[in-house]
């Protein structure tokens, strides 16, 4: 029986989107949002044209569990691996870091090293980006202890 003082308190998933570099198309990114929201979760759209440090300081502002990156152009693996970068120097090494796009499958090992734990090609389900979400995101980052 759980003590009168404690109280768990689950919360969303909280998932971050964003486009990096100069990739001005955000349709689809906008579109994956919506899905997310409609499964429940948080998101916050950063919108376009974003740094990878103002990237990192959004993801560790808002706490967020999951960062997805939308990418069309070739320069997927440059702009991850400096996104990537950023965050560890920011010292957020705890996220879910998945990207959508262009991804040729030669790039995928190496989005794979730098730690990417899904890529979304045009043609995947929205029902297939919730569930792989949900069953990334460690338990634990979904819970937080309140005590009185």
């Amino acid at each position: 029986m759980e003590s009168i003082n404690t109280v768990s308190l689950q919360r969303p998933i909280r998932v971050v989107l964003t486009k990096v570099g100069l990739d001005g198309h955000d349709r689809g990114v906008k579109v994956i949002a919506q899905a997310l929201r409609d499964a429940g979760m948080e998101v916050i759209y950063a919108g376009l044209r974003r740094t990878p440090e103002e990237i990192a300081r959004i993801v560790l502002e808002e706490d967020a569990d999951v960062l997805g990156l939308s990418i069309l152009s070739g320069a997927v693996v440059p702009l991850t691996k400096r996104v990537h970068a950023a965050l560890h120097e920011h010292q957020v090494d705890d996220v879910v870091l998945v990207v959508g796009g262009i991804v040729a499958e030669p790039a995928r090992a190496e989005l794979e090293k730098l730690g990417v734990t899904g890529v979304f090609t045009p043609g995947t389900s929205l029902k297939e980006i919730v569930t792989f979400i949900r069953k990334n995101v460690p338990q634990e980052r979904s819970y937080q202890e309140e005590k009185s």
